[in-house]
């Protein structure tokens, strides 16, 4: 499998030992949250690596067939529903295993791995996450849902992932109840999520990234 073009991090005078590979949403790129390390502030002595990749560009229905960055193919929208290709994003998921895989061949364990996704990106990460064969260190989505919940069989090794759902009060593209949604659906898999919303839309705001800060501090100490 080629591995995905991303954006990487390096952290300054120290050799990663860390690593928070950052999902983008529908659309966007991986560039698209670069910005937000510096933003976060984290201790040098932590030494974390953020990898940041591109989703392929393909046709997406629902936005008339025009060709973008996506994890999958978005078919329709009925509320607050969707119907997906499941199958493109199971692809995503499979690509962006690939991407741990790298990091732990570079030397970082899975235990110092966070995955993390905003919109689309999110709901790969919540399928790769809560499916990955070995622990990890921590799972962190943002403006998302759950989509492959109801067929997900987790992964014994993460039953218990520190895991912090993040969601705007005022999301129009993704209501801020599918963030809820998901917490009930995680619940009832077995997990125990952090949730915290903010008075936004479909982005992020700088008190939410203070709390990624404080999050990616503890799970990674």
């Amino acid at each position: 499998m080629t591995l995905l073009s991303s954006e990487i991090i390096e952290p300054q005078g120290n050799k990663a030992d860390a690593c928070v590979i950052w999902l983008h949403g529908l659309g966007a790129s991986g560039h698209d949250f670069v910005p937000i390390v510096g933003e976060l502030h984290l201790p040098a002595s932590m030494a974390v690596r953020f990898v940041f990749p591109h989703a392929p560009a393909i046709a997406v229905t629902i936005n008339g067939g025009m060709v973008m960055p996506a994890w999958y193919d978005i078919l329709a929208m009925a509320g607050a529903q969707r119907q997906l290709n499941v199958e493109q994003l199971m692809a995503s998921v499979d690509a962006v295993a690939a991407l741990i895989g790298e990091q732990r061949a570079q030397g970082i364990a899975s235990e110092r791995i966070v995955l993390a996704g905003f919109s689309q990106g999110g709901a790969v990460a919540y399928q790769l996450a809560l499916t990955y064969a070995e622990p990890l260190a921590g799972l962190m989505t943002m403006s998302t849902y759950f989509p492959t919940s109801e067929n997900l069989v987790p992964s014994a090794a993460n039953k218990s992932l520190p895991i912090h759902v993040f969601h705007g009060s005022r999301d129009p593209m993704v209501a801020e109840s599918m963030g809820r949604d998901a917490l009930t659906e995680l619940a009832r898999l077995g997990y125990q999520p952090e949730y915290k919303s903010y008075d936004m839309e479909h982005e992020l705001c700088l008190p939410q990234i203070a709390d990624i800060s404080q999050w990616l501090q503890r799970v990674l100490a």
